[in-house]
């Protein structure tokens, strides 16, 4: 993953705990990095094991963290730093989650070497469809939840997120019925 998720998660901890917080976690989590470039790819597992350790030092589960970035990522990174982008993908919630599959398009113009997930949408209705998620990584549930839980809140939406299927129980990806 690039740098800017790593810096992120730093902000997100460093904002709600403090730095000395973050200084435990990066020690627990084996991370030897001083300084996360946002341009810079990273190995995957220096992000698991930052979250494993935020997990372990604040007493709640790694799904729990992943909940919480997912939510920073889309209300304090995500408008913060593609500003532009999050309000071109739509006026409202679901707006945005249709056009969702072709905002990875315009993210890789940033970060070439990024490997997007992908998403699909169906059962559009009124209120409510079903996001697929398909990525090569593993257990991201919680941030997923988290990302979408953070476009309600952006939206100004109220939002219910069902995990209906995923990988856990042999499919090849996760879906969620989102309901607004």
């Amino acid at each position: 993953m690039y740098g800017l998720v790593n810096k992120s998660i730093q902000e997100l901890i460093t904002t709600n705990f403090g730095k000395e917080k973050w200084e435990i976690i990066k020690l627990k989590s084996g991370t030897d990095i001083d300084y996360f470039i946002s341009t810079e790819p990273y190995d995957d597992s220096v992000t698991y094991q930052l979250a494993k350790a935020a997990s372990d030092e604040l007493n709640i589960s790694v799904d729990e963290v992943l909940f919480v970035f997912g939510e920073w990522w889309i209300l304090k990174t995500g408008t913060e730093k593609y500003g532009g982008l999050m309000k071109a993908g739509g006026n409202n919630l679901k707006e945005f989650l249709i056009n969702l599959p072709l905002f990875h398009d315009r993210i890789m113009l940033i970060y070439p070497n990024l490997t997007p997930p992908e998403f699909m949408i169906d059962d559009i209705e009124d209120h409510s469809l079903v996001l697929h998620y398909y990525s090569k990584r593993e257990g991201l549930v919680g941030f997923m939840k988290g990302l979408i839980s953070g476009l309600g809140k952006m939206f100004e939406t109220p939002v219910e997120i069902n995990h209906i299927f995923g990988k856990e129980n042999g499919h090849d990806h996760e879906a969620f019925k989102v309901a607004w």
